[in-house]
């Protein structure tokens, strides 16, 4: 088969926010891709022949296979120009990195990861019971984080900015996993409220809206666009 004719496909697992990036960056920019669900925990065999790295996600597109959910999303917006989730300046396309940089590394840190490990993954593994005290933590952090935001709101329409960017979706996908187990607060911020719902509200979210992750139901208003 001609690498150009090749099926998009993506090896993903539901409830991780960088496979969920990547997702809605590809439904952004009007991608089809097929969805191959991955159970990373079980160290499938051939997870580290695609990646070496042995993460998710992993995308094979036009005979590549990509991994690292910002370099795949920076790929994608450079190979597939419209509509552009980069702004063209450096000083903007660094807000965007930084801001991406900030979700994926420290918010992942301090709120994403713990609360998921804790409250799902746990769970789906069957690694034991969740612990109280990192879970708190977590959701004390979410505060800090959701205050931060709206600051940048205040001044801006977008997180990065006055566009739609890279940004905003590497931050609505840590908020939607969390989102899907309900611990996010959403009466502390209007403004970050209005934010996550605009975005939520976009075609691309739509697959994310649908997902169901197998023994754990998402949170009543999770797939509801005018929430809260």
């Amino acid at each position: 088969m001609n690498s150009s004719t090749q099926t998009t496909r993506l090896y993903h697992t539901m409830l991780s926010p960088f496979c969920r990036k990547v997702r809605l960056v590809l439904a952004e920019k009007k991608i089809e891709v097929e969805l191959v669900e991955e159970r990373y925990w079980e160290n499938p065999p051939d997870l580290k022949r695609r990646n070496p790295a042995g993460k998710l996600p992993v995308l094979r597109y036009r005979g590549n296979m990509l991994a690292e959910s910002q370099a795949i999303v920076e790929f994608i917006d450079e190979t597939v120009p419209n509509p552009s989730l980069m702004p063209k300046s450096p000083a903007e396309r660094h807000e965007v990195r930084r801001l991406c940089a900030w979700f994926d590394d420290k918010f992942n840190a301090e709120v994403t990861r713990p609360i998921l490990e804790e409250r799902v993954w746990k769970k789906i593994t069957r690694a034991g019971y969740p612990d109280s005290r990192a879970v708190k933590d977590g959701l004390r952090a979410v505060k800090e984080h959701i205050d931060y935001l709206a600051s940048l709101l205040e001044a801006r329409r977008w997180l990065a900015g006055n566009s739609l960017t890279l940004a905003d979706f590497t931050a609505a996908a840590h908020f939607s996993c969390l989102d899907y187990i309900s611990d996010v607060d959403w009466d502390r911020s209007e403004m970050v409220r209005d934010w996550y719902a605009t975005i939520k509200s976009r075609p691309a979210f739509r697959p994310i809206l649908a997902d169901q992750v197998p023994g754990i139901q998402p949170a009543p208003h999770y797939a509801e666009l005018d929430f809260g």
